[in-house]
């Protein structure tokens, strides 16, 4: 792997739920020297200063003051959340008097059949109870239980002889886990207490979810790809962090900006449909002594660019694509659109990201749906509806998307770096009619 890659594979290792990916993000920013701002104390921001702030444990947004007055925001926004199973409350079920499964829901649009006959562990967060025994305090912890742990078996092809002809998985019932033999019974919190550092009695409540235990890897006859989990949309979070924080703006507030549950539908309080970043671009306004009118004509001056990964052409399927705007790996920014937008990017926008890929020397290519094919919102659109900026879709091609082991380009990893570096540096001027 070269250096780019193997920081991608590290941080996606390091982060097998939202919550694990922003206290990634958190660790990197303290040793960068941004200082960790609450949304429930004052914020007394200096020019020249490095910030960030986290919403939910799995939001995140890091910022740069300029030493001067600031014409606007430079932002790049991603999401920490990808597809999984989420654990339910009382979990544990019994099955055949033989075995302990758990009970699990779908989080996001997922590829249901790579889950199957793969190692799978449990992470996420827990709350813990602070105190005697009528305290009404708790505590946040993240846990990973860092083993092979869980699997959810295939029925044998001689049990269900139509497997391969295509099947509709019903997922209370066919995507349960199996946790243990009957011994296990009552031992999934005892597990999770034990990864938490404290008893069982004391987890008060949990979010805990799947997730695959296949290591990121770099294949290829000339090693041209990588595969992990997680790729959408960690590669993008991780790349355009890269270019974050090696980049200097004197004119303009730099921005990395993290989401949570872009795969459900983002309208949560941590989500790009909630004030999450409003509020954080107020309070940086606020902090310049600036009116309300001056945060309007700020934004006027701004440019938001959406990351979020694309489809690469399959070359088994390639007649899912359009004829014409068809992306592929290790060849660069994809810039997406759609005419409903689905995807924000229009001539404006577009000429924007162009520029800034000519500045950077990297190249670019385009993504648009087939006519007769529905596409997917991402986080462009429903930011928007709060935070209303000039906005470009991206991402990088890949394959397998939703599934828990996807394929991008080495090359493309890279690329977004410096797509990003430059873009956080640039003033960019469009004239618009």
């Amino acid at each position: 792997m070269n250096k780019t890659v193997k920081g991608l594979a590290e941080f996606i290792t390091k982060s097998p739920t939202a919550f694990h990916a922003v206290n990634e993000l958190k660790q990197r920013l303290l040793k960068e020297g941004f200082e960790e701002l609450t949304e429930n104390s004052q914020w007394k921001l200096k020019k020249g200063g490095k910030y960030f702030v986290t919403r939910n444990g799995s939001s995140i947004i890091s910022f740069k003051l300029p030493k001067a007055d600031y014409k606007g925001f430079y932002m790049i926004a991603s999401h920490s959340d990808s597809p999984s199973f989420k654990i339910k409350e009382n979990p544990e079920i019994e099955a055949q008097g033989a075995y302990v499964t758990l009970n699990v829901e779908k989080y996001g649009g997922m590829l249901c059949a790579p889950w199957f006959d793969r190692p799978l562990s449990v992470a996420g967060r827990v709350m813990i109870k602070k105190g005697g025994k009528n305290s009404l305090a708790a505590d946040c912890k993240l846990v990973n239980i860092d083993r092979d742990l869980v699997m959810i078996p295939s029925l044998a092809i001689h049990m269900n002889r139509e497997a391969n002809d295509g099947y509709k998985y019903n997922p209370q019932k066919d995507l349960l886990p199996i946790f243990s033999d009957e011994t296990g019974k009552d031992g999934f919190i005892k597990l999770v207490a034990e990864a938490a550092g404290t008893k069982p009695e004391n987890i008060i409540s949990h979010d805990l979810f799947l997730y695959n235990r296949v290591e990121p890897t770099v294949w290829g006859a000339g090693e041209e790809y990588v595969s992990a989990g997680r790729l959408d949309d960690l590669e993008c979070c991780y790349g355009s962090f890269e270019g974050f924080i090696k980049a200097e703006n004197k004119k303009h507030v730099t921005m990395h900006v993290v989401f949570d549950n872009e795969e459900v539908g983002s309208t949560t309080r941590q989500g790009a449909a909630s004030t999450f970043l409003k509020d954080t671009l107020m309070r940086i306004n606020e902090s310049f002594g600036k009116t309300h009118e001056e945060y309007l004509m700020s934004l006027a001056e701004s440019l938001m660019v959406s990351a979020d990964n694309a489809h690469a052409v399959h070359p088994n399927y390639s007649e899912k694509a359009d004829p014409v705007n068809r992306p592929v790996m290790n060849k660069g920014i994809v810039i997406k659109y759609n005419a409903n937008q689905k995807y924000t990017t229009d001539s404006i926008s577009a000429a924007a990201c162009k520029m800034v890929c000519e500045e950077a020397g990297v190249p670019y290519q385009t993504f648009t749906n087939r006519s007769d094919v529905a596409g997917g919102s991402t986080l462009g659109n429903i930011s928007g509806t709060q935070v209303a900026v000039s906005t470009v879709d991206i991402g990088m091609a890949q394959l397998a998307m939703h599934s828990p082991y996807e394929t991008a380009g080495v090359k493309d990893v890279e690329y977004l770096v410096k797509f990003a570096g430059t873009f956080y540096a640039s003033d960019i001027a469009l004239n618009m009619v």
